[in-house]
């Protein structure tokens, strides 16, 4: 299930050593007793929460309104947590470090005793929750980051992060495997950003009847869908659509591989190898434009962060929620096994997220 979305501001540059040496200890202390308190499956439903997420990351020293928020924290975590003993590790990251993602998931399912099978699933879900990301909802943001959190028992959660060059903006997504149904049928359970204009966003109930129609066309001839991809037939041209949506041979190549894959449903067709962005869209619009059958174009963010570290700019808040998160890092601060000094100076920077 994906559990929230969150979207910040791109911010340049590193974090001082440091700084960054501090934030591996002291997350790494209040993970511990979340764990200890609470159970390892709290802390994945913790992680997987973007306003928790996001107060962790302010309480152990990063600016709220920064992308780095993201790749600054999971690193803290990843190099601090999987040298303790505990029955969670996080593989991946940032950039090179994401496409590791998989021989990490052998490697620490070996440790942890995990069968063959249940970690080709893990890394299936790896593979899965950066295609829907990437690729079913369409808002500009190419993910280059991808922290995988991965318990002794099998269970996961995903942060993971696009960036969309244009507007100079991050989103974050979460993930967790808790209650987990489907990937391509809201996955979702909060979102928070920025709304974008005009986004196709294909795993929305409201496309259902389009994902029915994408896997429908890829089972027909598809050799009668051709004339859409060649100009004066494309589809931006029946659409009226902008000429960077042009599709080209490559997508329609991929079509007949898809015809004589046969998937039996859209989880199967998303996840074919070389299936991206621009098949999922040309099957969208064929559907559409063929079938009569609409996807959703809505952008399925539904909450944005209250304000913003240096920034201050205000935005709308999930207040219970954000205020619970506080709470709940305040009580572990207290408990934390850190200098007088470094604990007083999280409680301050929690104290002016509190709206």
């Amino acid at each position: 299930m994906r559990v929230g979305i969150a979207e910040l501001p791109l911010h340049y540059g590193s974090v001082p050593a440091w700084l960054f040496k501090r934030m591996v200890k002291l997350s790494t202390s209040i993970v511990k007793i979340v764990i200890e308190e609470y159970g390892v499956d709290e802390f994945l439903k913790r992680i997987s929460n973007p306003f928790w997420f996001q107060a962790l990351s302010c309480c152990v020293g990063m600016d709220f309104h920064s992308s780095g928020t993201t790749t600054t924290l999971t690193g803290a975590l990843k190099e601090g947590l999987n040298k303790e003993s505990l029955a969670v590790k996080v593989l991946g990251g940032k950039g090179s470090s994401s496409r590791k993602t998989p021989e990490e998931i052998e490697k620490v399912g070996e440790e942890f005793g995990l069968s063959t099978r249940k970690i080709e699933e893990l890394k299936y879900a790896s593979k899965m929750v950066a295609k829907v990301d990437n690729s079913l909802i369409q808002a500009g943001y190419q993910i280059y980051h991808h922290s995988f959190f991965v318990t002794e028992d099998g269970k996961w959660a995903v942060v993971q992060q696009g960036m969309n060059v244009e507007n100079k903006l991050a989103r974050r997504y979460h993930w967790l495997s808790f209650s987990f149904n489907s990937f391509v049928v809201e996955p979702h359970s909060a979102i928070v950003g920025f709304k974008e204009e005009k986004v196709l966003n294909m795993v929305a109930k409201e496309s259902e009847e389009a994902r029915k129609a994408s896997v429908d066309i890829v089972k027909e001839d598809v050799r009668k869908f051709k004339k859409y991809f060649y100009s004066p037939y494309s589809l931006y041209k029946f659409l009226k659509m902008p000429v960077e949506h042009t599709f080209d041979i490559k997508v329609y190549q991929k079509l007949l591989d898809l015809h004589e894959f046969d998937p039996k449903n859209y989880e199967e067709l998303v996840a074919f190898e070389g299936v991206g962005p621009k098949t999922v869209r040309a099957l969208a619009l064929i559907a559409k434009l063929v079938y009569g059958k609409e996807a959703s174009w809505i952008d399925p963010v539904k909450y944005t962060f209250a304000h913003g570290g240096k920034d201050r700019i205000p935005y709308t808040v999930d207040r219970r929620t954000y205020d619970e998160s506080i709470r709940t890092l305040k009580e572990i601060l207290e408990k934390a096994e850190i200098e007088r000094k470094e604990k007083l100076e999280a409680l301050k920077r929690l104290a002016e997220l509190e709206l």
